[in-house]
Formats: structure tokens, C-alpha cells, sequence
């Protein structure tokens, strides 16, 4: 039952819901760690954070989806700037420490090519007032139903591939909308030999999971505090406006190890939470990570 469940509670259960429905990487880790007795079910997993991806226009975008997680508590934190990828993002901390830390990036739409920008606002015009705005917050059923409701008319396979060839992220965004991009596995507080991201990767390679290398595979801050790395999306079968179904980029799972502030490296292990490891998120990571999505990521070999 849900009626014992906070907003917040009701709206991530649901967002977790539907994603590892639709990417079978969650539940085959999942499985996975248990049958290596690394967990004993799924409840033991911490989730670091999960990310969600924005159009940049008026009605939607950050200032938007901000006013959801405002309201269930988060606080906004650190700006960051992708040039690159013609990206912005925050992050925002929870209201308490067991509940995950929220990424959401927006996508520059008026940094794009006159024809790429027209092209998304034929599709994100139909949004005509902010949809925040009419959404009940302090209703976790209503939150999560839409996040998961079409925002604008299901595209054309053709205004997709232009997308594809200037921006993959707009690609991206355009089909699946607020669908949970990724959420984050935490492997510094797993059993010792899976705890750090180089152990957690080989895990995870020899059971057959095909690792994000762009970059490397595991992208490191420059303070050596954060380190992450992540699945190449789920390619799924996407039926478009024609009605012709193709296979696109999905979601994936991301994996952090937090690694224990230089002031407090005097703590036992049993002593340390989460306020002991480094916080936050480092734009360098990020941009690798965000490519899970792309093809160059999703048409390689192993």
C-alpha cells in the first residue's frame, strides 16, 4: 500500500518502477549481485543519484522540472555547463540522506542550427503553460503519472534522424521525454572487493555488461574524490509517429564510488556516512557520462 508512503516516496517508487521495466541491465546487476552474494536483495543498494533530461524552452526546461523536487524537499545546488554538448544542469540535494541525489540537464535549444531549433519547437509549442504549474505536489501518484505522459506529439522518424546528426541529447529528449535517464549504484558502500569502481567494473564485465569507455571507463574527478561510470544504453524498439518501429537509445546505469573527505580518512568504516565522502558532481565525469546515450557508445563492439 501506498498510503504509508511520503510524495517523494511514492514518486521515486514509481519512477523506479517503470525503469528497470524498461532497461533489463537493472534487474540483471540486481540479480547478479545477489547470486554473488555481494547483496541479499534489492533494498540493500544505495542509489547515489539519478538524472533526468530537459528541453531548454519556454514552459519546460530546468526552471520547470526544478519546481517538482523543490516542492518534495530537494534543494538546488551546483550549476554546470556543458559547451561541447550545448548543455546546462543542477543538482539538487535531498531532503534526507537515504533518498537520492537528483541531476537534471537541459539542452541549450537556441544554441542549435535555425533548422534543429524549429524543428524542436514544432514539437515542444504544444506545451502552451508550464505543466508544474497545474500538477498537485503533494501527490506522488499524480508526480509520477507525468513524469511519464507524453509532454508533446510522439515524432517523426525523419525529424528524429536530423536531430540524431546535430544533437543526440535533442534526439534523445524528443522520444523519450522525462523517462529516468539513469539512476546510480553506490559501490563504496558494498562488502570489500566490490566497494571501489574498479572492482565493481570487472563484476560487472564478467557478467557480460557493456561499459561507457568514452574517455575511459571509469572517469575520475580532478581531486580523485568522485569516480563513476556507467552501461551504454538500452537500445529499444520505438514506435514512431508513421507507426513504423525503430530501434533507438534508451536508458542506462550509472555506478559512483564516493570516496572518504581527506579530513575524515581517521574514521572507522562503521563510522562513515554519506556526509563524510565527497559530494556533488564534476562536469568532467558528466560529459562522458551523458554519452551512454550516443552512438558512438551504442553501435560498438564490446
Amino acid at each position: 500500500m501506498k498510503d504509508n508512503l511520503s510524495p517523494l516516496e511514492v514518486t521515486l517508487e514509481g519512477l523506479m518502477k517503470r525503469y528497470s521495466e524498461r532497461v533489463p541491465d537493472v534487474k540483471k546487476i540486481t540479480r547478479a549481485m545477489v547470486t554473488e552474494g555481494i547483496i541479499a536483495d534489492a533494498g540493500e543498494i544505495e542509489n547515489d543519484h539519478v538524472a533526468f533530461r530537459t528541453m531548454g524552452v519556454e514552459h519546460l526546461g530546468i526552471k520547470s522540472f526544478e519546481k517538482i523536487f523543490l516542492a518534495l524537499g530537494y534543494e538546488k545546488r551546483d550549476y554546470f555547463y556543458f559547451e561541447g554538448k550545448k548543455l546546462d544542469a543542477y543538482w539538487f540535494s535531498p531532503p534526507e540522506p537515504h533518498f537520492p541525489r537528483i541531476f537534471v540537464s537541459e539542452l541549450r535549444v537556441n544554441d542549435l542550427s535555425e533548422t534543429a531549433q524549429r524543428l524542436i519547437r514544432s514539437y515542444t509549442d504544444e506545451v502552451t503553460s508550464d505543466p508544474a504549474d497545474a500538477l498537485d505536489l503533494t501527490d506522488g501518484e499524480a508526480i509520477d503519472r507525468f513524469l511519464h505522459q507524453p509532454l508533446w506529439r510522439t515524432p517523426d522518424w525523419a525529424d528524429y534522424e536530423i536531430l540524431l546528426k546535430e544533437s543526440e541529447y535533442a534526439a534523445w529528449v524528443i522520444y523519450n521525454r522525462y523517462y529516468l535517464n539513469h539512476y546510480t549504484i553506490s559501490v563504496h558502500n558494498l562488502k570489500p572487493g566490490y566497494n571501489t569502481l574498479e572492482e565493481f567494473n570487472a563484476f560487472l564485465e564478467r557478467i557480460g555488461i557493456k561499459l561507457n569507455d568514452s574517455g575511459s571507463k571509469i572517469k575520475v574527478s580532478p581531486d580523485g574524490g568522485l569516480l563513476q561510470s556507467s552501461t551504454v544504453a538500452e537500445m529499444i524498439s520505438a514506435r514512431f509517429a508513421e507507426g513504423d518501429l525503430h530501434t533507438i537509445s534508451g536508458s542506462y546505469v550509472e555506478f559512483a564510488e564516493r570516496r572518504v573527505l581527506p579530513q575524515f580518512a581517521h574514521l572507522k568504516p562503521e563510522e562513515i556516512k554519506r556526509e563524510h565522502r565527497r559530494d556533488g558532481f564534476e562536469t568532467g565525469n558528466a560529459d562522458k557520462i551523458f554519452e551512454s546515450t550516443f552512438t558512438s557508445q551504442t553501435a560498438r563492439e564490446k
